[in-house]
């Protein structure tokens, strides 16, 4: 049981606190409901942009890491398709320097042309390095083109639909995105370790509470149109293996059925007790080098992965591998395949995980805060997820595998 307490100031800003005297250390997390489903399809990747831009300095700190380093600590970022997150990790007795720089860029990072130059080349750079340097690095933007489209905002990564569209964003865009997207009504800060939650008050009172509120607007996104029939691409690149993503549109977070799809991958390949496991990776002869089934994770539909590497390059051998995937997860829409037991010890593993994962300070205040944008208590995870039922799985199975159309990526080696 993970012992926390929350409340929210007067201009929106809600915080989480949860105390850990075993440390002397402290997390501070501050979660901003923004990500690249806030882009418009002909100026992606400012999101990721701005993280690096909230970095630059602002009204009163020439440089964040400096001044985090100074007081002992270490600082980090990262944007997904739904969320930027920044968090510091310093000395308990320095805690309130992390409230100092959150809450300066919140209230006004400098946005000049030259910090934006300067980060323009960083992402650019990071651009080249994941995307076009790298095996399989443009995955993603083929799979999620595949499954959204070109004009819905999860139809590409984080990283953006191509550098052009980093290197055009001008100072004025990124100040009309701070100004559209951050804010202390549109963020959640969560501080764990070893701080009180009187102190954790008083600092969000001193550091916060006089940043005016920016009534963000609501996000309005369309409706997913999802492949209405069965689409396969093969492409080809600098890469070792063929690479094979079986993808199907699932439910948003929240939905009963989200859960369901996630229970529906650990049974699929979590752990060596998986089938994916025993019966492809073990039983098809060396055809498989990797096998796994995960979910995007979306706030919005997102979609489910069948994902594997194998090598034999022939397209005998590629249909034979993309059929062995697809019949071991229908295979869970049968009657009385899904045990009490199989379940269970999918069950026990996610309450493993997610004990492990709040064990330390910082993991503890991303996880915390992330559970108080969804409204949640964080201590009800373990049991929401144990509420999925065998015939759940049978049925979403049925319906997924059986019944949903899916977007099939191949990439080959050149």
């Amino acid at each position: 049981m993970i012992d926390y307490r929350t409340f929210t100031l007067d201009n929106g800003l809600r915080v989480a606190h949860s105390c850990d005297p075993s440390t002397a250390m402290v997390a501070v997390n501050l979660l901003y409901d923004t990500g690249a489903r806030d882009e418009r399809p002909e100026l992606t990747g400012i999101a990721h942009l701005f993280e690096h831009l909230m970095f630059g300095g602002s009204a009163n700190v020439a440089d964040y890491s400096v001044e985090i380093e100074a007081a002992g600590g270490s600082d980090n970022a990262w944007t997904s398709n739904d969320f930027t997150n920044f968090y510091e990790v310093l000395p308990a007795q320095n805690v309130e320097t992390a409230f100092w720089l959150e809450s300066d860029r919140m209230l006004s990072p400098l946005l000049d042309e030259r910090t934006l130059e300067v980060q323009r080349r960083v992402v650019i750079e990071e651009f080249k390095q994941q995307c076009l340097n790298r095996p399989y690095g443009d995955m993603a933007h083929y799979l999620r083109k595949m499954l959204y489209g070109d004009s819905h905002p999860y139809g590409w990564p984080v990283i953006g639909k191509e550098p052009g569209h980093v290197a055009s964003v001008t100072a004025e865009d990124a100040r009309d995105w701070f100004f559209r997207h951050y804010g202390p009504d549109n963020a959640v800060l969560a501080v764990c370790g070893n701080v009180t939650f009187e102190r954790v008050k008083e600092l969000a009172e001193k550091w916060f509470g006089q940043i005016p509120r920016r009534d963000i607007a609501p996000r309005r996104l369309p409706a997913p149109t999802f492949p209405t029939a069965d689409v396969v691409r093969r492409v080809s690149g600098d890469v070792p293996q063929t690479a094979i993503v079986v993808a199907y549109p699932m439910a948003a977070y929240g939905a009963k059925d989200y859960f369901v799809a996630d229970t529906i991958t650990d049974l699929l390949s979590a752990g060596r007790s998986s089938r994916f496991y025993h019966n492809l990776l073990m039983g098809s002869n060396g055809l498989f080098s990797e096998v796994d089934a995960s979910i995007s994770g979306s706030e919005h539909e997102g979609f489910l992965m069948l994902n594997a590497k194998i090598t034999d390059r022939s397209d005998e051998a590629v249909e034979r591998a993309i059929g062995m995937m697809k019949r071991e997860a229908a295979g869970l829409a049968a009657a009385g395949s899904v045990t009490g037991h199989e379940l269970e010890r999918c069950m026990n593993r996610f309450e493993s995980t997610f004990n492990f994962s709040n064990i330390g300070y910082q993991s503890r205040a991303a996880n915390l805060a992330m559970a108080f944008y969804h409204g949640e208590d964080i201590n009800a995870a373990v049991g929401r997820q144990k509420q999925t039922m065998a015939d759940d799985v049978r049925r979403m199975a049925g319906e997924m595998f059986n019944h949903t159309p899916s977007a099939t990526l191949i990439y080959m080696p050149r």
